[in-house]
């Protein structure tokens, strides 16, 4: 394999990172191919949540004593760390949420609730996540708007055309995928925003799977949300975050009340935090941001453009060999697409 990846890339060491690799199934090393369903876990977030739980736990934004100041800065470390990741304006513009599919249900229930009537529209694409999907629908059902859906070429490339005719005064949303976690495709998503914005059409990008192979910049897209999972990060499963636009996020309603969103509470009413907390109700997963933030780390260490060439050499290579199998067709040839290779195989058995 060395003499056909030619990006100097420290494979071994990178592998050597990473514990459950050593793991033996059936008496052979483990290979692992699952990364678009979920990605393994390096020693750097393995120790960070250890460390946590060893020498620093407490509850965050509610104590002034050593492990709760501790254990604050972590998590807010992890939040600044995000911000940078993926180069937003501000920390209170990253929202800690479950998952992609938690964003994306919060931004339908809060700011599609509040500006979507019936008649209205939302477009997605045909290669979406079931995460992109229902929660739209569901939205449609409690406000009579509808779900249109641009369709796809055989190659899994966004049909450019019909998604533009598909843009009207109607549409109040957009929502697509960065990248498809099925077919690797690379929308045009810098297109697909300049467009809507060019109808007053806010944009939600499903960067699930572009934020574990490229790099990604919310500032320079001009995106209005931006969702995506840390389990596929190599961080640990169960947390997520919603970038979105300060000014959205301040004039959206919370999503859940509890402790920690709340600025005053009376029983005759209470009045709600400002960002980022407003949307982060309750004690949060807090080991598990610090453990999103060891991972944000780690990649960082690699460099997010290292990786995006070294998996392009990869893919070209696994493509390549692929193509050569009898009877397996590979499902999805977008001219641009990112390291997911994805086929069926006529005669499995054969």
């Amino acid at each position: 394999m060395a003499a056909l990846i030619k990006t100097n890339f420290p494979i071994d060491k990178i592998r050597a990172d990473f514990p459950i690799l050593a793991e033996q199934i059936r008496n052979k090393p483990l290979v692992y191919l699952d990364n678009a369903a979920s990605c393994q876990k390096p020693n750097a977030v393995i120790d960070r949540i250890s460390h946590l739980y060893r020498h620093d736990y407490a509850n965050i934004h509610r104590g002034v004593h050593t492990l709760s100041v501790r254990s604050t800065d972590q998590y807010e470390g992890a939040r600044e760390a995000i911000k940078n990741f993926i180069n937003a304006a501000s920390s209170k513009e990253i929202i800690f949420v479950r998952g992609a599919t938690e964003a994306i249900n919060l931004v339908a229930q809060t700011y599609g609730k509040a500006n979507l009537t019936a008649g209205d529209e939302i477009l997605i694409t045909a290669m979406e996540h079931h995460s992109n999907i229902v929660p739209w629908q569901m939205l449609c059902e409690q406000t009579g708007a509808q779900v249109k859906v641009a369709p796809i070429n055989h190659a899994g490339e966004l049909i450019y055309a019909e998604f533009e005719a598909l843009l009207t005064a109607k549409t109040k949303l957009v929502s697509v995928a960065h990248m498809s976690n099925a077919l690797g495709t690379i929308n045009p998503v810098e297109k697909i925003i300049a467009a809507a914005h060019a109808k007053n059409i806010p944009v939600l990008l499903d960067g699930a799977q572009a934020t574990p192979h490229m790099p990604v910049d919310v500032t320079a897209l001009d995106c209005d949300f931006y969702v995506f999972s840390g389990h596929k990060l190599y961080g640990p499963s169960g947390i997520g975050v919603l970038y979105g636009k300060q000014a959205l996020l301040e004039a959206m309603p919370p999503y859940q009340g509890g402790g920690d969103m709340i600025r005053t509470v009376s029983f005759e009413g209470s009045t709600f935090a400002g960002l980022p907390h407003k949307f982060e109700a309750g004690t949060p997963s807090i080991a598990d941001v610090i453990g999103l933030g060891a991972a944000i780390d780690y990649l960082n260490t690699i460099g997010m453009q290292a990786i995006a060439e070294y998996e392009a050499e990869l893919l070209a290579y696994a493509t390549e060999q692929a193509s050569k199998i009898k009877g397996l067709n590979i499902i999805g040839t977008a001219a641009d697409k990112g390291a997911i290779l994805s086929f069926v195989l006529d005669n499995p058995s054969a």
